[in-house]
């Protein structure tokens, strides 16, 4: 169980990291309706992704792995779940944003989108990037038994 358990971590963790990447590359282009419906669909994925990955993660925590003692008491760890509940919920203001969107795509209209609300979104997509890549690093130092 244990092995499987980790490669359903590993699955949403990948698909986490690319529905982000998909959604910076599309903020960066110039939207579309077909678009616009692309971020909220890989939004969508993003966040069950997400959540998957949370409760895979904490049942591998208590259940499957070293036990809740090691984990509370790794610096990596408590690092890398912070990191992460900040990015859960740094991408609010994405999700948000995405979904207001709805009335204009199921009229066929390219949503309006302030020139600011644009960037602070593709800001975020991009904090949460670089706080991926510090999560990566924390889950090597973890796999190495490091920094406890």
């Amino acid at each position: 169980m244990s092995t499987l358990f980790a490669f359903l971590h590993h699955l949403c963790a990948f698909t986490l990291v690319s529905a982000v990447a998909i959604e910076f590359t599309l903020m960066r282009q110039e939207l579309t309706v077909s678009s616009a419906r692309r971020l909220q669909v890989t939004d969508l994925v993003l966040g069950i992704a997400a959540g998957l990955l949370l409760v895979i993660g904490l049942l591998r925590v208590f259940f499957f792995e070293k036990g809740p003692e090691y984990y509370w008491h790794s610096h990596a760890f408590l690092t890398k779940f912070s990191l992460f509940i900040i990015v859960g919920l740094l991408s609010i203001i994405p999700t948000r944003e995405f979904l207001s969107w709805r009335d204009a795509i199921k009229a066929g209209q390219v949503p309006v989108v302030e020139a600011a609300r644009r960037k602070r979104v593709s800001m975020i997509l991009h904090i949460e990037l670089a706080a991926i890549a510090v999560i990566l690093l924390c889950a090597a130092i973890m796999a190495r038994g490091g920094w406890v």
